[in-house]
């Protein structure tokens, strides 16, 4: 899948070594490392913020846990994107300013199968559980490193279904994991919502029933060791415009209060 989404931006799974040499490489050039699910908003506020700036982003999405773990080896982006629970835990390491915290969005975990396939039924725990069971394969991302995976391995326990479903599982690391449902590969995809969306081939069944849902708040903050502190505070600021906030809600995020 391509990652040169815009004209001017270099996006994807950059090497962080490439992404902390490249804020000295340019003085123009803003760099980002953010939580995936948060990609698909960042995209939409990335193009305003350079045609507004002329300066260029170069941005890497990562599940949390990787990106907490590229932070604690010395990555030093300008402006850092991760949940609210990690912002409460990496605050006290002194690797980003939590003061500068803005909000990008909210996201819930959604339920994706083949855009050809008829949407099963998941609207209550009860028949979210059988159309787990029923399924002859699901994607989801590793619950090792993943917001929604941790989260998801945690239902399936509270379902009583975590040996069950065990033979049919297949973890991926990262990246829009759903992918393979929209090449027909699995049946049942399980992500967040806003990594759901963008899949080619796939449609969204719905967000998992509310006892079972987890919202999850996404901010990004300006990184302690910024090589462009301001840009990044500009960058905060072009994420409350208008334009950006119609962008993100089409992306699949909730606003602060919905």
């Amino acid at each position: 899948m391509s990652h040169a989404v815009t004209r001017r931006t270099t996006l994807g799974l950059l090497a962080l070594p490439a992404l902390n040499a490249a804020a000295g490489a340019q003085a123009a050039q803003l760099t980002i490392l953010s939580g995936g699910a948060a990609k698909a908003g960042l995209l939409t506020a990335i193009p305003v913020f350079e045609k507004a700036t002329g300066s260029k982003v170069v941005a890497v999405f990562q599940p949390m846990g990787r990106l907490t773990k590229a932070l604690g080896e010395a990555a030093a982006p300008d402006v850092i994107v991760v949940t609210e629970e990690v912002l409460a835990e990496i605050g006290p390491k002194g690797w980003l300013k939590a003061d500068t915290a803005t909000l990008v969005g909210r996201v819930g975990v959604g339920v994706a199968v083949h855009e050809a396939a008829p949407s099963p039924e998941i609207s209550t725990p009860e028949a979210f559980k059988a159309t787990l069971l029923k399924a002859k394969s699901i994607v989801m991302i590793d619950p090792a490193t993943g917001t929604s995976g941790k989260h998801l391995a945690k239902v399936f326990a509270d379902l009583g279904i975590a040996e069950e479903l065990k033979p049919k599982l297949k973890f991926l690391g990262g990246g829009y994991v759903v992918e393979p449902v929209g090449k027909g590969e699995i049946e049942l995809g399980l992500h967040q919502i806003t990594e759901i969306l963008p899949v080619k081939g796939v449609k969204l069944v719905g967000p998992l029933p509310a006892a079972l849902q987890k919202v999850t708040t996404y901010v990004a903050a300006v990184g302690v060791k910024a090589a462009q502190p301001d840009l990044a505070r500009r960058f905060l600021e072009t994420l409350k415009s208008p334009e950006v906030r119609a962008g993100l809600a089409k992306a699949g995020f909730m606003g602060e209060q919905s």
